[in-house]
């Protein structure tokens, strides 16, 4: 089973993350943060990855030590889970309409970070997210799972729409990414590793 548990200690915040690629969309998410809580929860939903997150921080401040942490955490428990890539798609893409919003997400999980990041979120939060932060997520994940990450929110007016669309975006494209193709021997690439 493709499987992994990250915890992550800092003067900042205490996180304990466990993944389960192969699920079923189980999820038990507690951050502090009810709106990124939401967002978590369609990761795993939509994905079907079961997801735990438990979280602490100092959102006393804001919330942005807690959401980068989370996505360092989410980012390297899907590199230890997928175990050097061995027989994934490694390609993966999903176009997510969400009322009047619509978001393109690309992914490769190829081992190099790269975050593209072209949404115009009006809104400065949602309730009290701060909607700057989904930007600052998906950066520390890609960064800690090594993949191309392109985010296109193509059209949209409602923020928390916009952003609802990212997450299940990603999840979609994620899922895709992530799946073993039998016809994949070791790793997919021309150079024989990642």
């Amino acid at each position: 089973m493709r499987k992994a548990k990250i915890e992550r200690k800092t003067l900042e915040t205490g996180v304990e993350l466990e993944l389960v690629i192969d699920g079923s969309g189980e999820h038990d998410i507690s951050t502090g943060i009810p709106f990124f809580d939401h967002m978590l929860t369609h990761i795993a939903k939509h994905g079907f990855f079961d997801l735990k997150v438990a979280a602490t921080g100092d959102t006393e401040v804001d919330f942005h030590h807690s959401v980068e942490d989370i996505g360092i955490c989410l980012g390297q428990a899907f590199k230890t889970a997928l175990d050097g890539c061995k027989g994934i798609a490694r390609y993966g893409s999903a176009l997510v309409p969400m009322d009047e919003a619509l978001v393109s997400v690309a992914i490769d999980i190829g081992g190099r970070p790269s975050l593209v990041f072209n949404a115009d979120i009006k809104r400065e939060k949602v309730g009290d997210f701060d909607t700057e932060l989904v930007e600052e997520f998906l950066k520390a994940f890609s960064n800690h799972l090594g993949c191309n990450l392109h985010v296109n929110a193509l059209y949209g007016s409602n923020a928390h729409h916009i952003i609802e669309a990212i997450f299940k975006s990603l999840a979609k494209a994620l899922d895709a990414a992530t799946t073993i193709d039998k016809r994949v021997k070791g790793v997919l690439s021309t150079k024989g590793k990642l």
